[in-house]
């Protein structure tokens, strides 16, 4: 987790709130309350552009999720010939009630992530793009609260 307050998005509209607590921006349509993630001017659902801005949950569940085991093409991961790769895990993480979320995660041993474990959103520094920062879900530990 980032140590700063205010931080620098990796694309504008996308994170609210503050490092120690931030929030995803989606929309919410006014019509047939479909949710989204990212934010959109219309619903994908009715099409009605009748959509609002909505700060989704910060907590949800790990719906399911993969281990990246080799470097993506770049853009937008630019790898170095010669850097040392580093698995990540991907995942979708489902807001009850709103959305689910691809994000990534921020443990990447498999057998620390099971279906249906309790995450929170986190934020971390943006792949290959020095000084910003993009939306992750880390693991909430047992002895953490539950709700916030």
């Amino acid at each position: 987790m980032l140590d700063q307050r205010e931080f620098i998005a990796v694309a504008e509209g996308l994170i609210a709130g503050t490092a120690a607590e931030p929030e995803l921006i989606g929309s919410s349509c006014r019509r047939c309350a479909t949710v989204t993630f990212p934010q959109q001017a219309s619903c994908p659902r009715c099409t009605s552009e009748e959509v609002q801005e909505r700060r989704l949950q910060r907590r949800g569940t790990l719906w399911t999720w993969t281990i990246q085991c080799f470097a993506p093409k770049s853009p937008p991961y630019a790898v170095e010939p010669g850097d040392d790769f580093e698995p990540y895990a991907v995942g979708y993480v489902e807001l009850a009630g709103e959305v689910r979320v691809e994000a990534r995660l921020t443990e990447a041993d498999p057998a620390r992530l099971r279906i249906g474990m309790p995450m929170e959103l986190t934020l971390i520094p943006a792949p290959g793009d020095a000084g910003t920062t993009t939306f992750a879900f880390r693991p909430v530990e047992d002895d953490e609260e539950v709700d916030r």
